[in-house]
């Protein structure tokens, strides 16, 4: 049975989507079966993997609005061990329809269990913000994980991403917790880059992944390629960091 990660922080360009493709490409890479759900109606996730967003037949969109069974709607890529379930650019209206259906934010859920089983680890792509598809990523997750750049306004907003994991955690999802917090664009040889290291462990004590993610060129290139990045250059520092936060997430699951 596969343990469901999110992948969410509301502030964006925080590496949500880089992490969400290099860590699930780094869990198939080392031999676990895993899944990646795009949520996101950018569709990053969907195209770092290769996949042109505007020709997919079924996209998270059709699992939120129309129900259509998550099994219709993976997609086998090129790498190992490592399923899809793209985003397409239906997903923007996604916010307003779930409005007025009903278990709204369970939709997502309901889909992905009957296929949870054929799975060691699935990981959600949230949007940046807090809205129903955000809701439905975290009520269908065992655990969140955080990524915070290494940058001044660090912190800025996790009050309300903590608030939100706090009201699902209550009302939908009582298992819901955060896994980690992982330190993104991270460059040891600032000052800032320490100071904001402080104080995420401050914020989040015993919580924060010893990997940290460093600030590396082949990582913003390997997007534009369709390539996660141990695919693109795997002896870049990128490809180690993500290969090391997948280590570090198994052994703490063991």
């Amino acid at each position: 049975m596969a343990k469901i990660f999110a992948i969410a922080n509301q502030k964006g360009g925080v590496g949500k989507t880089t992490t969400s493709v290099n860590l699930s490409a780094a869990f198939g890479y080392q031999g676990k079966k895993t899944l990646l759900i795009d949520c996101d109606p950018q569709g990053n996730s969907t195209s770092g993997l290769g996949i042109d967003k505007r020709n997919v037949k079924h996209s998270t969109y059709n699992i939120l609005i129309e129900g259509v069974k998550a099994s219709d709607c993976i997609i086998h890529t090129q790498f190992p061990n490592l399923d899809l379930i793209p985003s397409s650019i239906d997903l923007a209206a996604a916010e307003l329809e779930l409005v007025d259906i009903s278990h709204r934010e369970a939709r997502l859920k309901t889909s992905i269990s009957a296929i949870r089983g054929n799975y060691d680890y699935i990981f959600i792509d949230c949007p940046p913000s807090l809205g129903l598809i955000t809701t439905n990523a975290l009520c269908t997750c065992d655990t969140i994980l955080v990524p915070i750049q290494c940058e001044y306004y660090a912190l800025e907003g996790l009050s309300q991403l903590m608030s939100s994991v706090r009201r699902v955690k209550r009302q939908y999802n009582e298992i819901l917790e955060i896994e980690g917090v992982l330190l993104t664009m991270y460059d040891g040889r600032l000052n800032l880059t320490q100071q904001v290291v402080n104080e995420v462990k401050k914020y989040f004590p015993r919580k924060v992944f010893a990997t940290v993610i460093p600030r590396s060129v082949r990582l913003s290139e390997a997007p534009s390629f369709g390539k996660p990045i141990m695919y693109f250059d795997r002896m870049s520092k990128g490809s180690v960091a993500y290969l090391d936060l997948a280590s570090e997430i198994i052994q703490n699951n063991s």
